[in-house]
């Protein structure tokens, strides 16, 4: 799907333009003149269309003209996934991380897809992450109670038209060790 920005000037006597890719930008930025003959120089950037994976995406990245190229590159190298983990760990969780230098598989969340608590308080009893726990007595589990619980390292969010649940770790680990 392609994604469509619109470079807003600041400069109240230049028009706005749109664009599909960083050259388009650049091209059109450099040749952009307000009504006195002056170039413009600063822009607001705004989504305008585009998959919504993609406007979560320009939004955790806090888009502006100067990561317009980082933008159009992630929005192809990364994998639906990647970008959600980018999106959880920058958006929900406060994490810092620079897309151009840090690695995305270090970013330290866990997210889950297409479910409630409860649902991943069953999947978690199915996998044995409480112990092993016999089939005949898993019936007898209060799987409302556990979701409650896990309530407080899980949390529920929707990115893209997507529910998801996640957990972040505390620390902030995106950098590569020396």
């Amino acid at each position: 799907m392609t994604t469509v920005l619109y470079a807003r000037p600041y400069d109240l006597s230049a028009a706005g333009f749109y664009f599909a890719d960083a050259d388009q930008f650049a091209e059109k930025s450099a040749a952009l003149r307000n009504d006195y003959g002056d170039p413009v120089e600063e822009f607001e950037i705004q989504f305008i269309d585009g998959a919504p994976i993609d406007a979560a995406l320009a939004k955790a990245m806090g888009l502006h003209q100067g990561n317009i190229p980082m933008l159009f590159e992630k929005k192809t190298e990364w994998a639906w996934h990647e970008k959600v983990r980018f999106i959880i760990a920058v958006d929900e969780c406060g994490h810092s991380f620079d897309p151009a230098r840090d690695d995305i598989d270090l970013l330290d969340v866990d997210v889950y897809g297409e479910q409630s608590l409860r649902d991943l308080a069953e999947q978690f009893v199915e996998d044995g992450v409480f112990g092993e726990i016999p089939q005949r007595l898993q019936s007898y589990l209060d799987y409302d109670a556990i979701a409650r619980d896990l309530a407080f390292d899980y949390t529920e969010t929707e990115i893209a038209g997507t529910r998801l649940i996640y957990r972040c770790a505390l620390a902030d680990c995106t950098r590569k060790p020396l």
